[in-house]
C-alpha cells in the first residue's frame, strides 16, 4: 500500500509537469518504475525503510548531530562522463534515497525520544531549469516524496545548523571524505572548537545488512545483469571483437532498465582473461578461445557483480572443461559452506584447500591454487566493492560475491566465475542462478543464439 501510494503521488506531480506521455510504466521484467521528469526524483522512494536507516543512526550515536551532504553535479567540460552528469553519494541515499544534486541531510538527536530530520534543497532557478529539466525544490512535494517532514531552502542550513547543535549538545558527525570548497567551509564553520567525528565507520556497519528494500534493488540489478550475460553469450563467434560482446551486454542492461554500469565491462579474450581488470576491450577473439566477462548493471543506486566464462565457438575444449569444472567445483565447495556465523576468510580457506586437493594434474606440476591471484569474494551494494569490515561473521541480509579463477597465461587461458550470494537464516541464496554456471548449460545457451547449431 505505501509503495502504490508514492506511485500514485509521483504520477500525479509528474503528469502535472508532462501531459504528452504516461507517468508509470512497465519495466522489461514486469516491475513498474517512475518514468521521471523531474530530475533528483529518480526511482520510487521506500519512505519506510529510509525512516529507519535514520532512527538506527541515531539511536547509535545516542545524542548529536549528524550533517551529510549531496552530490553535485559534474563537470562536462572538464570530467570524462560516461554515463550521465550526478550519481548521488551514497551515505546521502542510503538515508533518502533521493536522487537531488546540491542538497544536505540535517539529523539531531537529543535522546532516544527525541530525535529530528531536515531536509535542505536549493532554490528552483526556472532559467537554469531550461537546460536541467524541472528540479525538486524545498517545499511540500518533496516532503511528500521523502518522507522528511522539513524541507527548507539550502540557505537556512547554517543557522539550523548552529541551533541543533546548540539543542543535542553532543558530538557532530560527518562524513569526513566532503571534498568540495563549500563543503568544507560549512563543516569547518560547524566544526570549530567542538567534537567532531567521521560518520563513515557508523553508516558504514549499517549498510553491511541489507534491508528488504535493499535486497530487492540488488535483485533486480542481479536479474538485468544476467539478462546482459545471456546476450553476450548469443553473439558470440569467431573472429568477434572484444567490444561487440561487450556492446551486446551493455545494450541489453539499458533495455532492460539499468540505470548505469555497476563497473567499466571487463570483456578478455584469449591472453586478456588472464588479465584481472582487463577493460580495454578491443582484441578480436580466435577460434578456440575463452572470453571472460566481467560486468554487471546497477539498478536504484545498487549494483551486481558477475563474471562468466565462455567458448567463443560454443563448445568447451577438454582442456578448457578440466580448468572450467575446478573453478566451479570450488566455487561450489565455498557456497555449501555459507552459513551464518561464518567468515569470509573461512570460506576462502575452504575455496583454496578444495582446489588444492582437486588440482591433479590441471595446472601440470603446481597445485591450480597457485594460479587463483585473488581473494574469494567481496560485499557488494551501492559499491561494487561495498563497505564492510570483513572480519565481521556472515548473517541474513549481507550480499557477497564467489569468484574463485584460475589464469594461466603460457597457456592464454583463463576460467573466473562469479555470482553473487544472500546470506539466509539457513545459508545462503545464488541470486545470479539464471546465468547459466555449468559447462553444459553455457554450450546450451550458446547453441540456441546460433539457431541451434553446432
Amino acid at each position: 500500500m505505501r509503495v502504490l501510494a508514492l506511485l500514485c503521488v509521483a504520477a500525479h506531480v509528474l503528469g502535472a509537469q508532462d501531459r504528452s506521455g504516461p507517468a508509470l510504466s512497465a519495466g522489461p521484467l514486469g516491475s513498474w518504475r517512475v518514468v521521471p521528469s523531474l530530475p533528483g526524483m529518480g526511482r520510487p522512494i521506500d519512505t519506510t525503510a529510509t525512516a529507519a536507516r535514520r532512527r538506527a543512526l541515531l539511536t547509535r550515536i545516542g545524542r548529536g548531530v549528524v550533517l551529510i551532504p549531496a552530490a553535485h553535479e559534474r563537470d562536462l567540460e572538464t570530467d570524462y562522463v560516461q554515463d550521465n552528469d550526478f550519481r548521488q553519494h551514497n551515505t546521502f541515499f542510503y538515508f533518502t534515497e533521493l536522487e537531488a544534486e546540491d542538497a544536505w541531510l540535517l539529523l539531531s538527536a537529543r535522546g532516544p525520544d527525541s530525535t529530528e530530520a531536515i531536509l535542505f534543497l536549493p532554490a528552483r532557478n526556472p532559467g537554469q531549469e531550461r537546460w536541467t529539466g524541472v528540479r525538486l525544490g524545498p517545499d511540500s512535494t518533496a516532503a511528500r516524496l521523502t518522507g522528511i517532514g522539513t524541507v527548507l531552502p539550502t540557505d537556512s542550513l547554517e543557522r539550523r545548523l548552529r541551533v541543533a547543535q546548540f539543542r543535542a549538545r553532543g558530538p557532530l558527525y560527518v562524513p569526513l571524505d566532503v571534498t568540495t570548497k563549500d563543503e568544507r567551509r560549512l563543516v569547518d564553520l560547524a566544526t570549530a572548537g567542538r567534537d567532531v567525528r567521521n560518520l563513515r565507520p557508523i553508516v558504514d556497519s549499517l549498510r553491511l545488512v541489507k534491508d528488504t528494500d535493499e535486497i530487492a534493488r540488488l535483485r533486480l540489478a542481479v536479474n538485468i545483469s544476467v539478462q546482459g550475460h545471456l546476450a553476450a553469450m548469443r553473439v558470440a563467434r569467431p573472429g568477434i571483437f572484444e567490444y561487440e560482446v561487450e556492446a551486446a551486454f551493455e545494450g541489453e542492461v539499458r533495455r532492460q532498465g539499468a540505470d548505469r554500469l555497476g563497473y567499466p565491462s571487463i570483456v578478455g579474450s584469449g591472453p586478456n582473461g588472464t588479465t584481472l581488470h582487463y577493460d580495454t576491450n578491443r582484441r578480436r577473439a580466435q577460434d578456440g578461445e575463452l572470453v571472460v566477462i566481467d560486468a554487471a548493471a546497477e539498478y536504484g543506486q545498487y549494483t551486481a557483480d558477475v563474471t562468466r566464462t565462455w567458448p567463443v565457438n560454443g563448445r568447451f575444449t577438454s582442456r578448457q572443461k578440466a580448468v572450467y569444472d575446478l573453478v566451479l567445483a570450488t566455487q561450489q565447495a565455498a557456497f555449501d559452506a555459507v552459513q551464518p556465523g561464518v567468515r569470509l576468510a573461512t570460506l576462502d580457506s575452504i575455496a583454496r584447500a578444495y582446489m588444492r586437493t582437486h588440482s591433479g594434474s590441471v595446472c601440470g606440476d603446481k597445485s591450480c591454487d597457485a594460479y587463483f591471484i585473488h581473494g574469494l569474494g567481496h560485499w557488494i551494494g551501492m559499491d561494487v566493492h561495498d563497505v564492510g569490515d570483513y572480519s565481521t561473521p556472515l548473517a541474513p541480509g549481507m550480499v557477497f560475491t564467489l569468484e574463485p579463477g584460475i589464469y594461466l597465461p603460457d597457456e592464454g587461458l583463463g576460467v573466473r566465475i562469479e555470482d553473487d550470494v544472500l546470506v539466509t537464516p539457513t545459508g545462503g541464496e545464488w541470486l545470479s542462478a539464471g546465468a547459466p554456471r555449468t559447462t553444459g548449460d553455457v554450450e546450451r545457451v550458446m547453441r540456441e543464439g546460433r539457431g541451434g547449431r553446432r
